[in-house]
């Protein structure tokens, strides 16, 4: 009697074949053709050499791991964009709220300016230069010692006129070594959006600004 034998690379060749073709096809897809294959494969193995049951387990754990990923990703998808809604119309309620950004413009009002800065670290000495609108330095504050992180600061600014376009540097250093030190200015929410699935504000002022760069509300 003649036997079609399937030698050991033919019965590998199940997950090689599946795999290749598993970014084409769903998971029930790849699910059929795996068992299609896997019953030829038995069809037409040798009697005398049969497959070997650890072998053919670890092939059905391989089309369960291909269609559980599968799945996974469907329910992730699905909660991402649950998620983004919800982010959506909780963040409407920051429509009128002050947050703190990223900038170096100094809003004058009733004669006083007010913004802030941040320090990667602690410094000896912080100096925050207010600039005319053509990068003239007009007056030096002179803050001392500050500790890491954000602090604020006020400018008075009788007689200057609050269309100025006037703007402000910060320098600070920690012996002979500088400190990193970002400025920052105080802007008003005036609408919210989702673009590309990223939450962005519109900000009075700095314009459309993503939600992440927000350092602060008040």
């Amino acid at each position: 009697m003649t036997t079609s034998a399937v030698s050991t690379a033919d019965s590998a060749s199940i997950y090689s074949q599946l795999s290749s073709g598993s970014t084409k096809t769903t998971a029930q897809e790849s699910s059929d053709r795996f068992l299609r294959l896997l019953v030829t494969q038995m069809q037409n193995q040798d009697p005398l050499s049969p497959m070997d049951n650890a072998q053919v387990t670890s092939q059905m754990a391989q089309i369960n791991t291909v269609s559980g990923i599968e799945k996974l990703n469907e329910t992730i998808t699905g909660m991402l964009g649950q998620f983004t809604q919800m982010q959506s119309l909780q963040s409407a309620s920051l429509v009128g709220r002050n947050v703190l950004v990223q900038g170096d413009t100094l809003e004058v009002q009733d004669g006083k300016a007010t913004a802030a800065f941040e320090l990667a670290g602690p410094a000896d000495s912080v100096k925050v230069e207010v600039l005319s609108a053509g990068g003239r330095v007009i007056d030096t504050l002179n803050l001392g010692a500050e500790s890491a992180g954000r602090h604020g600061f006020n400018w008075e600014a009788a007689g200057v006129d609050s269309g100025a376009g006037l703007h402000f540097r910060v320098t600070a250093t920690s012996g002979a070594a500088a400190v990193t030190a970002t400025p920052l200015v105080s802007d008003q929410v005036t609408s919210v959006s989702n673009q590309n699935g990223q939450l962005m504000l519109e900000l009075s002022r700095g314009g459309s600004t993503a939600y992440s760069l927000i350092k602060a509300f008040s």
